[in-house]
């Protein structure tokens, strides 16, 4: 194994006795301790220490791994000797519980184990467990809550809330902070025999089960201690959740409730479902899960793969892990944040050992030798980089290699522990690890807590909840039964390689000659055509439907037909990906279209996405209004053979087959003022998935003057279905909704004239049928026939009207919730007097009678 017992016993050399001790972390650059109060304030980060020495108790289980004994039983005098937990200091709850707590629980067990084996601590009587105690009791404090989450800080002598404690104000906490509590609580509770501890870490657990979005099965980023209200929204598996799933798996196998393994797989279901995509785990929002959060990951979800091993899903362990890898030897460490093209976010790296610790459990799990290598690049770089007189240094900027005077306690608790793990062989150990789980800061918890004498008395799953056993989530998989062949993670590991190491420019290879076609370029690409699928196909590009519409491209380079092709497949998922970018750098609101004909009156409203061309309706007062008919053919990819019928009207298209672009010139050349383009994948709607917006055809996009709108398969059959029973729809085109209020039918605000009145069709010939289907104001439809004394070519319009028109007789009986019961009849003239009085007046009181509007026609006469 190589070689890293030197520099790490010289590390803790220095910083046990040399250079910190007793302040709670080394500084590398100026070779002292930091104290808080000393040094100028780093804000929340300071909140883990506490004057406590941090760095050595954090480091206890350390020492016994490395075989370190006598230093180990040094260190325990020390700790019970100088170290004091009544200071007046505000810590976080979450950082001094797996830093401190979870570092005396790991002590005690380490302690416990030696004495049991006869030869060091013999003199050791519980004090690291009292310590403890001790300081549990002083965090117990900030769970004093109606909903059982704990305070985000507390102070260690005056506790939350009192005039002294300066703390107790705050209202939000993560979720991780809140739920990554149980294993030190729980194992608190058993050594001790005290279930309080155990019970309130339950009640916190309890309370963030019960807020999850019920829809998604996900957890928000912060919450609102009090009343238990989502403040962040957004949901991943990096900074501010990670160890909240972490410790609901880990629980489940330290105590042995099967609850724990209920909620975690309800989670991880959920996770799989929507966060990854493989190899990226993108946040999402709780409430629209298929909406990306954000298009960066943070370097925290690097422990996730390791969980992934835990629960036995190798897979995309192995493809997350490599691209985390990949990631890692582009930028030397893994940047404190980076895209999803790889390239850095945010540059820090405070040396987090979450890479370390995913690499020593995949390797654990395939025993592959691939991730020795990978073990041998981080203790390298760590080496190469990092390095410094006295100690070891974070990364201020991992492009420019510059150092931060930092180091947290965290990076000798776990990142040598596990590289130490990583290539330690069996002989090396002084016991077995496998009879232990480890904190999400690599404490050593003993599995035997599940047998403890005082488990019994402690919650555990209600006899009436049944667990589903049908599937594989209870049960360990047996990986080398799954996967035999020993290429797999291999051939697992090449296309994400691949993906990531050309993720920036590279110098074009030579073509090959008698390659055939052209690279596809993304501008040009269309799902639903054969030949650029062909095209994809040799290029390894596989594309993936989602059940949102949208189209998900991966490749894998090795299924591609050439090197060539594979390199063509690179670009032209680069272009996607800059094309993507662009389109959301220029996203837009969402539109509007607006059903404003018989009987919706603008009651129907369709939530619409935007084109990036065209008409912008955030500039019109009005919209645009008109009438719909279906082009033929739909796609709208070829000119239009209904042209006639198209003219002056708002053309109904499907999606596919060509661009946007293409659809709104052909629609334009046939006389349409708008388009609605209806999405062709059956299932999408606009309340499940992003705003959709069109973009243009990669060219000049400014002759298209009419507006185009997209609507989901679910909004665009509601219309298509409202075209099909009532032959004739009006909609209005806008920006947003109109008040009904503002949609009139005179000629002067937009009408237009009688024959616009008689497309309405059916509602003139069958007043009864159409008007006993929906519900309608008497003012509204007053309105509306008054509007017809103002209309061209309308039989009542002006005094030159034939005598036959004038003599139409009408019988209109309104009733709607008792309002209100009158009729009007013989001619026009009377339905004018009916009109002004109602309008001098009001309607007639009748309260007897209820139910919808109703039209009736005269039995011998009918309009039209």
């Amino acid at each position: 194994m190589f070689n890293i017992y030197t520099p790490l016993l010289i590390l803790i050399g220095c910083v046990l006795q040399d250079h910190a001790y007793p302040a709670d972390e080394l500084m590398p650059l100026t070779c002292r301790g930091r104290v808080r109060g000393l040094e100028p304030s780093r804000g929340d980060v300071d909140d883990a220490l506490g004057m406590f020495s941090l760095t050595l108790i954090d480091t206890l289980d350390t020492l016994v791994l490395l075989n370190k004994t006598a230093e180990f039983e040094a260190a325990v005098r020390r700790v019970l000797k100088d170290v004091r937990l009544d200071n007046d200091v505000v810590v976080s709850v979450f950082e001094t519980n797996i830093r401190v707590l979870g570092g005396l629980l790991g002590g005690h067990s380490m302690a416990v184990m030696l004495k049991d084996a006869g030869h060091y601590m013999q003199w050791y009587q519980d004090e690291l467990l009292h310590m403890a105690k001790d300081l549990g009791l002083r965090l117990l404090p900030a769970f004093n809550t109606s909903s059982g989450l704990p305070y985000p800080r507390v102070n260690l002598k005056h506790g939350v809330r009192g005039p002294e404690s300066r703390t107790g104000t705050e209202t939000d906490t993560c979720t991780a902070c809140a739920g990554t509590i149980i294993l030190e609580f729980a194992a608190l509770s058993r050594f001790t025999g005290d279930p309080v501890f155990e019970v309130h870490a339950r009640r916190a657990l309890n309370f963030l089960w019960e807020k999850r979005q019920r829809n998604s099965n996900l957890v928000g980023t912060t919450i609102n201690i009090h009343s238990g209200e989502w403040v962040r929204r957004d949901s991943g598996v990096g900074a501010g959740i990670d160890s909240y799933y972490e410790y609901l798996l880990k629980a489940y196998i330290l105590l042995g409730d099967d609850l724990f393994l209920q909620r975690f797989n309800i989670h991880y279901a959920s996770i799989m479902k929507y966060i990854s995509q493989p190899p990226l785990l993108l946040d999402v929002h709780i409430h629209k899960p298929l909406l990306p959060a954000r298009t960066w990951m943070d370097s925290l979800l690097a422990f996730f793969p390791g969980l992934q091993v835990l629960k036995g899903d190798i897979r995309p362990a192995i493809e997350t892990h490599e691209m985390l890898y990949q990631v890692t030897k582009k930028h030397n460490f893994l940047p404190e944040a980076f895209t999803t093209d790889f390239r850095v976010h945010w540059a820090q790296h405070p040396l987090r050992p979450e890479f370390a610790e995913s690499t020593y459990f995949l390797y654990k799990a395939t025993k592959d030798p691939y991730y020795l290598e990978v073990g041998r690049t981080v203790l390298d770089n760590l080496n190469r980089f990092a390095r410094v007189p006295c100690g070891f240094a974070a990364m201020k900027d991992v492009r420019t290699g510059s150092h931060e005077d930092r180091m947290d306690s965290f990076f000798l608790a776990e990142m040598f522990k596990y590289l130490f793990l990583l290539f330690a062989e069996e002989e090396d150990l002084p016991f077995n690890v496998e009879d232990y789980i480890f904190t999400t800061e690599a404490h050593l918890l003993p599995l035997s807590l599940s047998t403890a004498p005082h488990a019994a008395s402690l919650p555990h799953l209600s006899a009436s909840e049944e667990l589903d056993d049908s599937n594989f989530d209870w049960t360990c998989p047996n990986t080398r039964l799954l996967f035999p062949d020993p290429a797999f993670p291999r051939n697992l590991r090449d296309p994400i390689r691949s993906a990531v190491d050309k993720s920036c420019p590279r110098p074009a290879l030579h073509r090959e000659p008698g390659m055939g076609r052209p690279p596809l370029r993304a501008q040009d690409f269309m799902a639903n055509n054969p030949d650029h699928l062909e095209l994809l196909r040799r290029m390894g590009v596989s594309l993936i439907h989602l059940k949102d519409g949208r189209v998900q491209l991966v490749q894998h380079a090795t299924q591609a037909v050439s090197a060539v092709a594979a390199e063509d497949g690179m670009r032209f998922m680069q272009e996607m990906m800059e094309l993507s970018s662009q389109q959301q750098k220029e996203q837009l609101p969402p539109r509007a279209v607006q059903i404003i004909s018989h009987p919706f009156f603008g009651r129907v409203v369709l939530t619409a996405g935007p084109a990036q061309f065209g008409t912008d309706l955030s500039k019109s007062i009005t919209g645009v209004r008109g009438f719909v008919t279906v082009a033929e053919p739909y796609s709208g990819c070829a000119e239009l053979s209904n042209a006639a019928f198209v003219q002056g009207r708002i053309a109904l298209l499907q999606r596919g087959q060509c661009m946007f672009a293409e659809k709104a010139r052909h629609i334009m050349k046939a006389g349409a003022i708008g388009g609605i383009v209806i999405d062709d994948n059956e299932g999408s709607s606009s309340d499940t998935a992003p705003l959709f917006q069109m973009a243009g055809d990669g060219r000049n996009t400014d002759d298209v003057t009419l507006p185009l709108l997209f609507l989901f398969y679910k909004e665009g059959n509601i219309l298509l279905e409202a075209l099909k029973e009532y032959r004739e729809v009006e909609v209005l085109l806008s920006d947003k909704a109109r008040d009904r209020g503002e949609i009139h039918w005179t000629e002067q605000e937009g009408a237009t004239d009688w024959r616009h009145v008689q497309n309405m069709g059916p509602y003139f010939s069958s007043l009864e049928t159409r008007f006993d289907s929906v519900t309608i104001s008497k003012c509204e439809f007053v309105k509306f026939l008054s509007s017809l004394m103002h209309l061209k070519d309308s039989p009542f319009y002006g005094k030159n009207s034939s005598n036959k028109q004038r003599q139409m007789t009408v019988i209109i009986t309104l009733r709607h919730e008792g309002q209100s019961m009158w009729k009007i009849s013989r001619t026009s003239s009377a339905v004018a007097k009916a009109i002004k009085r109602y309008d001098e007046t009001g309607p007639h009181e009748d309260r007897h009678r209820k139910g919808r509007p109703r039209v009736t026609s005269a039995a011998d006469d009918k309009f039209i």
